[in-house]
């Protein structure tokens, strides 16, 4: 017999989960306030070693004229947490780590 492990399934790759899903609603309002010039959802990936890849959530083009990598997340797990910081040493790009806290969004800037 075999059992099934409860809890959150993973969203297949390339589809939005919830949280995902309003903070692109976010962005687009942002983008329709003329806060922001562009974004999109996972258009990139980076490299941080042999066979390890770090996949943000959203790029964002900033009106300055900046990318941003901005990763969405309900709560931080250790190994996320040093994916981003990796990456944000690797890569001359902005990394941003989003979460929902009482319905406002909070924003980390890496290297924090």
């Amino acid at each position: 017999m075999r059992f099934r492990a409860k809890g959150r399934q993973p969203t297949p790759p390339g589809q939005m989960n919830k949280l995902e899903s309003k903070y692109a609603d976010h962005l687009a309002l942002r983008l329709a306030a003329k806060e922001i010039q562009w974004f999109a959802y996972e258009p990139w990936k980076f490299r941080l070693a042999d066979r390890t890849f770090f996949t943000p959530d959203f790029i964002v083009l900033t009106n300055e004229g900046f990318i941003e990598a901005h990763e969405v997340k309900g709560f931080w797990e250790d190994d996320a947490r040093v994916k981003i910081k990796v990456a944000n040493e690797l890569h001359p790009v902005k990394f941003v780590a989003v979460r929902l806290v009482k319905k406002e969004w909070q924003f980390e800037e890496f290297p924090s």
